[in-house]
């Protein structure tokens, strides 16, 4: 088998487009097309079925994949190793993370710093990707999490909270039951179009008649420091303007549920030097992303 078009497939399945890996790898697209053609021809298999967007695995293609993905990462950190004199830990690492997780960002600046010869690209969505077919070495990833196929190292587990400006407050008196948030408009996260959220204060399931459901907390955020609603919010995008007295939590008689935050990688395969020296990193300096959590009692 070739291993250059092994690796052409590979770089082809993870993009989902032959012309995108041909540009992001700066690979004639003809070139590209051929070998991973010459490849089908060898297997007389279709791997990759072609459309106008780009491509999609076969269940032959998966299965290829599956093995060659983590071949590949083995010959990329060989070939780092041999070509590069420094003992420094280099090469690429693919990441993906929730959206608006800003506090994240800080932590993986601190990691380049640490860690100046690996290139990071980073995928920010809520939506869970496949690690294997979209090629990410690490994602990090929020609440329960049940796959057989992955390994799940636990991080920390956080609270979130109903907050709001104390301006919305100057004429009405702070409601002290869920169900005096009738009274107040309210925002909510949520990624369904037209789904109604549902907060659970305590034991009661309040339906929130929100006038503005976004997949953003950073948006929600911003609305709530203007006077606008109140919302939820994870404890580290609210603690800072808590303590700084932009915000109040409210009804913390009746406390949101927590979530866990977990770091997830692919269970079988090859694991890259700088997917392990990211991880360890994480799990090393998690204590920035705790002292985020932190509200200095008034």
């Amino acid at each position: 088998m070739d291993l250059n078009a092994l690796k052409m497939f590979v770089l082809a399945a993870r993009s989902g487009s032959l012309s995108a890996a041909a540009r992001n790898n700066n690979i004639p697209l003809p070139t590209l097309s051929r070998k991973i053609a010459e490849l089908e021809r060898e297997l007389n298999s279709v791997l990759l079925e072609r459309n106008s967007t780009g491509c999609r695995l076969t269940e032959t293609g998966q299965k290829l994949l599956n093995y060659a993905s983590s071949a590949m990462d083995i010959l990329a950190d060989t070939e780092q190793a041999v070509l590069t004199a420094s003992p420094r830990i280099t090469g690429r690492l693919r990441l993906t993370i929730p959206q608006s997780l800003e506090v994240w960002w800080q932590l993986i600046s601190q990691f380049q710093k640490a860690y100046p010869g690996i290139a990071v690209s980073v995928h920010s969505t809520e939506r869970r990707v496949d690690l294997i077919s979209e090629g990410v070495d690490v994602a990090l990833r929020v609440g329960t999490i049940a796959d057989d196929s992955v390994v799940i190292r636990h991080l920390m587990d956080f609270r979130h909270m109903l907050v709001a400006s104390p301006a919305l407050f100057h004429t009405t008196p702070l409601p002290v039951k869920p169900s005096d948030l009738m009274d107040y408009p309210c925002a909510a996260w949520g990624s369904v179009i037209g789904a109604r959220p549902v907060w659970m204060l305590g034991n009661y399931a309040y339906d929130v008649p929100a006038i503005l459901t976004v997949n953003d907390y950073l948006h929600l955020r911003a609305g709530a420091l203007e006077g606008e609603y109140i919302t939820e919010l994870p404890v580290f995008f609210a603690a800072d303007f808590i303590n700084k007295g932009k915000l109040i939590e409210l009804l913390p008689a009746y406390p949101l549920p927590y979530s866990s935050l977990h770091l997830v990688y692919k269970r079988h395969g090859h694991i890259s030097a700088s997917a392990r020296a990211y991880i360890d990193f994480c799990c090393d300096n998690i204590g920035l992303l705790s002292a985020k959590c932190l509200i200095t009692p008034s």
